[in-house]
C-alpha cells in the first residue's frame, strides 16, 4: 500500500501467526462468553484488553468495553474515579492504536468516550497522540479525521485548521489527506463567508496556484490531482441547483391520437407523467414547493417522487403522475397546466444550497372522448420491427411533428461568470505546456477542463469552440484507453458521456439521429437512433425527455442509469449490447409507457457467477408486491432462488412485445413460464405471438 512492497512469508512467521491465530481464538471465545453473560469484572475486562491489543479489529470487545464501562460507571460516585475509569479506557485505545493506527473500531471507541463528556477532556493530550501518529503516517486518515472531531469538539477556528494543513502539505506536497481535510474547511468556510473568505475568485484562483506547484513538482503524485479535480467541480459548477429541463416543456401541446400536436402515450392508461430535471441531486420538492394549477388536479393531493434516489434522499429527476382518466369532458376538449417552482428554500442540494430561480411552465393538453372509451384497445397490436421506420402518412403534415415543438434544455440554465471561463482556460493552456510523458493524471485532468469549458460554451453560441473541446477531449479519452487499460471501463464510459453530449448538444445535432414513427391511433412517435456508437453508459437523459422510441443497439451498454427519466418511452430497443444481469434494467421498471423492449444478445445468464445480480436488494427484503410475484411463481414450479432478479423487473413492467433470444438465460427451464406468468399483457414475444 502506498508503494510499500510487502516481504514474502518465511516458515517462521507462518508458525508465528498459527500460534497467535489460536490464542486469538481461545481469547475471542472468552470475551463472547462473558458479553453473552454480562460478566464486567476486572478480569474479564483484562481478556477484553488483551484480545483488543492483538486484534483491535474486534469489534464486538469493543462494544463490549462500552457496556462495561456504563455498567461499572453507575458504581462510581468520584469524579476522580470516573477520570481514572476513562483514562484506562483512553489507553486501551492507545495500545490498540500501536498495534493498528487504522482501526476503526478503537478510533470510534475514542470518540464515543469523549462525546460522554464525563470529565475534562485533556486536549494536550489528545493532540500530542495525533502529532505522533501523523509524523509516523501523515496520510492516515483516520487521524485527520479524528482531528477534525477533536477541533470541532474544543471549538478550534477553521481559519486555524486550514494553517495547519498548509504546513502539512508543504512539509510533504503528496499528503492525500491534507488536501482532503483543506477541501473540506475550505468549503465550510466559504459557505459560512467567513471573514477572508468573501470571493471565491479570489480563494480558488489562490488554491488553483497552490495545487498547480504540487502538480508540476511532482506530476505522478496524484494527491493534488484529486484536489485539483475538487477545485474544477467548484469552478465550473453552479453556486446552486438549477432546474435544467422538464417535461411537458413550456408551450408544449399533448395528445393522444391528434396528428398536430406531441403525443403522449401515456394518457392512454390515463396518466399524465410531468418531470422535473435539475442539473445536480435535490430533495425537498413537494406540493407545497411546486404549485400545479389546471383543471386536471382540482382536489388532487399531488405527490413528487425521485426518480433515481441516493443514499440522503436527493435526486436529479422528479415526477407527478396525473390521472386524467375519471374526469368529465365533451368529445374534445382543451386543458391547460400551470406548473410553478414557488417555495424555494424547501429545494436543497447535498451541499445545502438552495434553488433560487423561481419557475413558471405550462402546456397543454387536448383529451377526447373517444380515448377514454377505447383505453382496452391496445394501438400496438401488431410485432413492431427495428429493421425500418414506416414513412409519414399523406394526410400528416410535416410541420406538425417539427421538433422546434420539443426542448432540450430550459431557458433557465444561466450563464456562467466570465471568470470561470477564463479561469479553466487557463488551466488548459497551463497542462498542454505539460510535457507529454503519458501521464495518465494530467491527460485525464485536461480532459476534464475541456469538458467544463464545453459545458459553458454550450449555454452560449460559442458551439464551434465547443465542439473543438469535445473532440480533443475524446482524444485524451482514447489515449487514456491504452495507455491505462486497468481503468478501462472507466475511460470508456467518460468517453461515451462525450459523444453523447456531442449528439445531443442542440436540436440541430440531434435532428441528424431522430425520424417519426406511425402508429395505428396515434399522434406520430418521436424516433431516436443512437446505435453503434460503441457506448457503454447514457449520459444527459435531461435532453431526452421528449422521446418515444429508443434504438440504442449495437453499442457496448452495460448500464441503463438514466434511462428512468424518460417517462414517454414507449420502444426500446437494447439488442447487441453487453447487460449481463436484470438488475442492471431496474431503470425500466419506472417508465409508466414503455410496452416494446428489445433485449435480444446481451450476456444475460452467460455468467456462472454474476455479481451485478446484487447491485440491488434481495428479494427477501423486497416490496411486498414482489412477494406477491414470487408465490405466483412457486405455484407454476418456477426456481424462484435462481430467477429472483427477473422475477423482480417483469414483475413491475406493463409489455406487449420482448424479445429475449439471443441470452443464455432465455433458454434456461421455466424461464418464458415466468415471463408470460408476470407479464399478461403480452402479445409478442421473441417475434412469435403468444397465445
Amino acid at each position: 500500500m502506498h508503494g510499500r512492497p510487502r516481504r514474502p512469508d518465511k516458515p517462521e512467521d507462518a508458525a508465528a501467526a498459527e500460534a497467535k491465530a489460536a490464542k486469538l481464538r481461545d481469547l475471542q471465545a472468552q470475551v463472547l462468553r462473558n458479553h453473552h453473560d454480562r460478566t464486567y469484572s476486572k478480569e474479564a475486562l483484562g481478556l477484553s484488553f488483551k484480545l483488543l491489543e492483538i486484534n483491535p479489529e474486534a469489534y464486538t470487545a469493543w462494544n463490549y468495553r462500552k457496556l462495561a464501562f456504563q455498567h461499572n460507571l453507575g458504581e462510581l460516585s468520584e469524579p476522580e474515579a470516573v477520570k481514572s475509569a476513562i483514562d484506562d479506557e483512553l489507553r486501551v485505545v492507545e495500545v490498540a492504536l500501536r498495534q493498528n493506527p487504522k482501526s476503526y473500531g478503537a478510533w470510534y471507541h475514542r470518540k464515543w468516550l469523549l462525546n460522554q463528556k464525563l470529565a475534562p477532556v485533556d486536549f494536550k493530550r489528545e493532540f500530542g497522540l495525533l502529532d505522533k501518529l501523523l509524523k509516523v503516517d501523515a496520510r492516515n486518515f483516520h487521524g485527520w479525521n479524528y482531528r477534525r472531531f477533536l477541533a470541532k469538539f474544543m471549538g478550534v477556528p477553521e481559519e486555524e485548521e486550514l494553517k495547519y494543513t498548509m504546513d502539512k502539505i508543504s512539509d510533504n506536497f503528496s499528503n492525500y489527506s491534507a488536501w482532503h481535510n483543506r477541501s473540506i474547511l475550505l468549503s465550510n468556510l466559504l459557505i459560512k463567508r467567513s471573514k477572508g473568505f468573501e470571493s471565491k475568485q479570489k480563494i480558488f484562483s489562490e488554491e488553483f496556484e497552490l495545487v498547480t506547484q504540487a502538480l508540476f513538482t511532482d506530476p505522478s503524485d496524484q494527491s493534488g490531482w484529486f484536489y485539483h479535480l475538487w477545485l474544477l467541480a467548484q469552478t465550473s459548477s453552479p453556486e446552486n441547483p438549477q432546474l435544467i429541463a422538464s417535461w411537458p416543456s413550456n408551450g408544449a401541446k399533448l395528445s393522444l391520437s391528434s396528428s398536430s400536436s406531441i403525443c403522449c402515450y401515456s394518457l392512454k392508461e390515463g396518466i399524465l407523467p410531468i418531470v422535473l430535471y435539475f442539473n445536480e441531486p435535490v430533495k425537498g420538492l413537494s406540493s407545497s414547493s411546486v404549485n400545479l394549477n389546471s383543471d386536471l388536479v382540482v382536489g388532487k393531493n399531488i405527490q413528487w417522487k425521485p426518480l433515481s434516489v441516493t443514499d440522503s434522499g436527493h435526486s436529479n429527476c422528479w415526477v407527478t403522475y396525473l390521472e386524467v382518466s375519471n374526469l368529465e369532458y365533451s368529445s374534445l376538449q382543451q386543458f391547460s397546466v400551470e406548473v410553478s417552482i414557488t417555495n424555494l428554500d424547501e429545494i436543497v442540494s447535498r451541499t445545502g444550497s438552495n434553488f433560487c430561480c423561481p419557475m413558471h411552465f405550462s402546456f397543454t393538453v387536448e383529451l377526447s372522448s373517444i380515448d377514454s372509451t377505447d383505453q382496452d384497445t391496445d394501438p400496438i397490436h401488431d410485432l413492431i420491427s427495428w429493421d425500418f421506420l414506416d414513412p409519414l402518412p399523406s394526410h400528416v403534415n410535416p410541420s406538425c411533428t417539427r421538433f422546434e415543438l420539443l426542448k432540450i434544455t430550459d431557458a433557465s440554465v444561466h450563464e456562467e461568470s466570465n471568470w470561470h471561463l477564463e479561469r479553466l482556460s487557463d488551466e488548459i493552456d497551463l497542462f498542454r505546456e505539460l510535457p507529454d510523458d503519458n501521464s495518465k493524471f494530467a491527460k485525464l485532468t485536461l480532459a476534464r477542463l475541456l469538458l467544463a469549458c464545453a459545458a459553458i460554451k454550450s449555454r452560449g453560441s460559442s458551439l464551434v469552440e465547443r465542439k473543438g473541446y469535445c473532440e480533443e477531449a475524446l482524444r485524451l479519452f482514447n489515449d487514456l484507453i491504452h495507455l491505462d487499460p486497468s481503468h478501462k471501463r472507466y475511460y470508456e464510459d467518460e468517453r461515451s458521456l462525450v459523444l453523447v453530449d456531442q449528439l445531443t448538444c442542440d436540436m440541430e445535432a440531434v435532428k441528424k439521429y431522430c425520424s417519426v414513427k406511425v402508429l395505428p391511433k396515434l399522434a406520430p412517435l418521436n424516433h431516436v437512433q443512437l446505435c453503434r456508437l460503441s457506448l457503454t453508459r447514457i449520459g444527459f437523459a435531461e435532453r431526452l425527455l421528449w422521446v418515444q422510441i429508443l434504438d440504442l443497439s449495437h453499442n457496448n451498454l452495460r448500464s441503463i442509469e438514466g434511462l428512468e427519466s424518460l417517462q414517454q418511452l414507449v420502444c426500446l430497443n437494447l439488442s447487441n449490447n453487453q447487460i449481463s444481469s436484470f438488475t442492471a434494467l431496474e431503470p425500466l421498471t419506472k417508465i409508466i409507457s414503455l410496452k416494446v423492449l428489445d433485449l435480444s444478445s446481451n450476456e444475460i445468464g452467460t455468467h456462472p457467477i454474476d455479481t451485478a445480480r446484487y447491485i440491488c436488494p434481495s428479494p427477501f427484503s423486497h416490496k411486498v408486491e414482489a412477494c406477491e410475484a414470487f408465490e405466483e411463481c412457486l405455484k407454476k414450479n418456477i426456481n424462484v432462488e435462481e430467477f429472483w432478479d427477473a422475477i423482480l423487473l417483469f414483475k413491475n413492467v406493463n409489455l406487449v412485445q420482448l424479445c429475449l433470444e439471443g441470452n443464455a438465460v432465455a433458454n434456461k427451464e421455466g424461464f418464458m413460464t415466468l415471463v408470460v406468468t408476470l407479464n399478461p399483457s403480452l402479445k409478442w414475444l421473441d417475434g412469435a405471438c403468444v397465445h
